[in-house]
């Protein structure tokens, strides 16, 4: 694929930022530009490290590829941000961003929708231990409400568990969510251009797709496309899209989601700037539809142009 350069002119890819997840920004970032650079693309590596509209204007650039994961990339800020300078970028805009990190809030969008989710309960001050021990049972998931790539979960198998788990998942985030475990398997569903891409299983010995088992595990599995049954598969497909779709999201996304044991498909969170190197799972799952990294990418920024005009 050879792309054109006076289509995109000079592209800025966006990385790092300020987020507790400013490290896999960086890698994604790195892998976004040398894709680019292979498809000899005009662009340029960025490290965000404030959130500031000056520093992005200085930047001088046609179209931006946002590469950063977590706050200020996530949340609507840096969109907001682009759409004042009237630069073109990748992804959702700033509202659904925003919907999409804040777990608590597109929980409500989700139900709403009759979307399935897990039994769940938002908390901004601490309760009773007993009382979250009794309506939740165990094991239970407590996580933040605003952050990604696991950052802040636990997984809580015992009672003695649950105050640390509080401690951590406080520690990054004002409001947190506490849900019902679904026990079963765990899929996601890529969206590129509105459709929904092939169901990916993710096979980890951690019982839950957590920060570990991302980045640190070396004998996680991807199963691509899922071998689940046909109609489970469809299903998966028919709820990311609306999900991504429910929240406002734009070109691409990734849908996270448990299938419980009677093959029930219930949807976790929706990722509008998953993660974007050749071993993330959005890449994956269109690389089993024929796109390749650098393809991808490419489309990318040809769905950000058409956003523009």
């Amino acid at each position: 694929m050879n792309a054109n350069i006076d289509k995109f002119g000079k592209i800025g890819v966006l990385a790092g930022g300020p987020s507790s997840e400013r490290e896999i920004s960086l890698k994604s970032g790195t892998a976004v530009y040398s894709a680019l650079k292979e498809m000899n693309l005009h662009v340029e590596f960025f490290d965000i490290k404030k959130k500031s509209c000056c520093v992005l204007k200085k930047l001088n650039i046609d179209a931006a590829f946002i590469a950063l994961h977590g706050g200020f990339g996530e949340d609507g800020t840096i969109q907001k941000m682009l759409e004042d300078l009237n630069i073109p970028y990748t992804g959702s805009g700033p509202e659904a961003s925003r919907l999409a990190l804040d777990k608590v809030a597109s929980r409500s969008i989700f139900i709403n929708n009759k979307i399935p989710v897990p039994e769940s309960m938002a908390l901004n001050k601490r309760i009773s231990i007993d009382e979250l021990y009794e309506r939740f049972n165990l094991p239970m998931v407590v996580k933040p409400s605003t952050e990604g790539s696991s950052v802040g979960l636990t997984i809580v198998k015992n009672k003695d568990e649950i105050n640390k788990a509080l401690n951590l998942a406080f520690k990054y985030s004002k409001t947190i969510l506490v849900e019902k475990y679904i026990k079963g398997r765990e899929i996601t569903v890529g969206i590129l251009h509105e459709e929904a891409l092939p169901v990916i299983e993710i096979i980890t010995k951690h019982n839950v797709y957590d920060y570990s088992a991302k980045y640190i595990d070396k004998e996680t599995q991807y199963i691509v496309p899922a071998e689940i049954p046909k109609k489970t598969f469809l299903t998966a497909q028919e709820l990311g899209l609306r999900a991504h779709n429910v929240l406002g999201c734009m070109d691409f996304s990734r849908v996270d989601m448990r299938m419980d044991e009677n093959e029930n498909v219930i949807v976790l969170e929706v990722n509008t700037i998953p993660g974007l190197t050749e071993r993330s799972l959005l890449p994956k799952a269109a690389k089993a539809i024929g796109i390749n990294f650098g393809e991808l990418c490419v489309k990318l920024l040809e769905l950000a142009l058409l956003k523009k005009r």
